[in-house]
């Protein structure tokens, strides 16, 4: 990968990194370092959608419409849009850190918001040392799946959500999560990392749990309804350990992570809900490959727990991955292609529906640095949804945009 390019890549990694690595503007202000840094993008979405069915449940492809329907959005991409503050200093032989973002939109249909809308996906602290490891305390992205988002390709781009996503009041489209992995999502945590042991490194938490949902706004289903909130009387236990290495020009990483937390909304004995994945990413010569694949019960597809069970309280199985190849041509270009899918099983005894069975994308992207903090981005995403009864949804869309960090 180019200098340029892992510029963009470090940039984008800040707003959803563990630490406050600094990359931005370094302001010294007495014992403490302070980085200011951010990311502002936009992208235009030429899509294309058609369905079978009038709304699958969960599905990402076909604007739930039947027939077919062409539009032209505006959106953010993956990334939020982000300024973040961050800090450092070594005070009592610990090294401390901070960070802080807020993450303003690029649009919302809603007048009431003034067009736009705002999270505020990051505020921990980190403290320890490289003798002993880390502790962080705070919100941030998750431990579980995390590595699944960083290594995926749309992190620069749009993805999925081009389209009917991209209608609802947001500040990110959803790249390929949910056609190839689960939502780490952003959550309070305390977690514990362990040093660098030569390319070896772990960590584990505990991070804020997720009542159960369901992607049918219109049912109620019974006692699993839940509302999408935090919740729960028991904490989500999450872990990964991951291996780096670098010999000569080959460089890469392979990690495992995983996820359990009881469901407290969940009735019967089904109450425990996981998921585990393995992923690995080599590069070499400009030439990028990575390989991911997930597995779990109860905790749903696309977002967490979204779908996970039942209404008679039975947990559904999931799985899925993605395969990527990028390199990065003589004019500095990233070129990639990538394709995935997540699926989701009904349980013995549950009748047919239009409850999502698969969502699968399939990604062409071109990502040029114009400058050492600019990017051009083009992508050609294909979404095809397919519903346990069959139907199906596709969504073909052509997003072009421009990212950049400071």
């Amino acid at each position: 990968m180019n200098k340029n390019i892992k510029l963009a890549v470090a940039g984008a990694v800040l707003a959803l990194s563990a630490t406050a690595a600094n990359a931005g503007i370094i302001i010294p202000a007495g014992d403490w370092t302070l980085d200011v840094s951010g990311n502002v993008n936009s992208y235009t979405n030429y899509t294309r959608t058609s369905g079978e069915n009038l709304a699958i449940q969960g599905g990402l492809a076909g604007a739930n419409v039947t027939g077919t329907r062409t539009a032209n959005t505006m959106s953010t991409g993956l990334l939020p849009n982000f300024l973040s503050v961050a800090g450092s200093t070594r005070q009592n032989d610990l090294d401390v850190t901070f960070l802080i973002s807020i993450n303003p939109g690029s649009f919302a249909p809603a007048a009431a918001n003034g067009g736009s809308s705002t999270e505020h996906r990051q505020a921990f602290l980190t403290f320890g040392d490289k003798s002993w490891g880390s502790i962080k305390v705070g919100k941030d992205l998750g431990i579980y799946a995390s590595d699944a988002i960083l290594n995926d390709m749309t992190l620069l781009g749009v993805g999925s959500g081009s389209g009917s996503f991209a209608s609802n009041a947001s500040t990110t489209s959803l790249g390929r999560i949910g056609s190839g992995f689960q939502y780490a999502d952003w959550k309070t945590q305390i977690a514990y990392t362990t040093p660098n042991f030569s390319g070896f490194q772990a960590t584990v938490g505990l991070t804020q749990a997720w009542d159960l949902r369901t992607s049918n706004t219109t049912a109620v289903v019974n006692s699993l309804a839940g509302n999408g909130s935090r919740g729960g009387s028991s904490s989500a236990y999450e872990g990964k350990a991951s291996y780096s290495f670098s010999a000569n020009d080959v460089t890469g990483k392979i990690w495992v992570s995983g996820l359990a937390q009881r469901v407290e909304r969940a009735t019967g004995n089904e109450r425990d809900a996981w998921s585990a994945d393995i992923g690995a990413n080599v590069n070499v010569a400009g030439l990028g490959l990575t390989g991911y694949y997930y597995t779990g019960e109860g905790t749903g597809t696309t977002f967490m727990f979204q779908d996970g069970y039942s209404t008679a309280g039975k947990k559904r199985d999931v799985d899925g991955g993605y395969v990527q190849a990028t390199y990065v041509l003589p004019t500095k270009t990233k070129v990639g292609v990538s394709w995935g899918q997540s699926n989701l099983d009904r349980v013995g005894g549950e009748t047919v529906s239009n409850l999502i069975k698969t969502n699968e994308m399939s990604t062409v992207g071109a990502y040029h640095p114009l400058t050492k903090h600019l990017n051009l981005v083009a992508e050609y995403n294909h979404v095809e949804s397919e519903a346990q009864d069959n139907s199906k949804g596709k969504t073909k869309a052509v997003s072009l945009g421009a990212i950049l960090f400071f």
